[in-house]
């Protein structure tokens, strides 16, 4: 278990790097508006094609529990990880003491609330009961949609395009 939480803190912590030095560069797409979504529809399996930013990352907006959320896709955070802001419209408000998890970012050691998500959903692709975690907001600038949400699609990413399917 201790092994599993380093692993997301250090997959996280890269995740976060990667975020800030982008943003420095002024190429990330921490305020911009989600990527174009295409939706296919290939026989009895859901699917979604989502085009890169001019910054090279995938923006998407989910449906957490009903509530639409942004999100950048992350295939290098091993959980969800969410702003305690959005965590908030979420209904999630963790006490202090729920901070619990390590976790590596570019500000340093932090820590982060675990918490687990009923559903989330994007585009036609529908996953439940999936593990995540809040983060400070001065720790993260956007919200990454890691392998706890990654891991239960199949992904493909060619020429600028990721492509999810269900």
């Amino acid at each position: 278990m201790i092994r599993i939480l380093i692993s997301a803190a250090v997959f996280l912590g890269v995740g976060v790097l990667s975020v800030r030095y982008l943003e420095q560069a002024g190429r990330a797409p921490a305020n911009a508006a989600p990527a174009q979504q295409v939706t296919t529809a290939p026989s009895n399996s859901r699917s979604l094609v989502v085009r890169a930013s001019e910054g090279g990352h995938f923006a998407v907006e989910a449906r957490v529990d009903g509530r639409r959320v942004p999100f950048m896709v992350d295939t290098g955070a091993s959980q969800i990880a969410i702003r305690a802001s959005d965590a908030a419209r979420l209904g999630f408000h963790p006490k202090e003491r729920d901070y619990s998890v390590r976790i590596n970012t570019a500000n340093g050691v932090g820590r982060a609330a675990e918490v687990e998500l009923r559903m989330v959903e994007v585009g036609d692709i529908v996953v439940r009961d999936v593990r995540a975690l809040v983060v400070p907001d001065n720790v993260l600038n956007v919200n990454l949609l890691g392998m706890t949400f990654l891991s239960r699609v199949r992904w493909s990413h060619e020429r600028g395009r990721l492509m999810l399917e269900q």
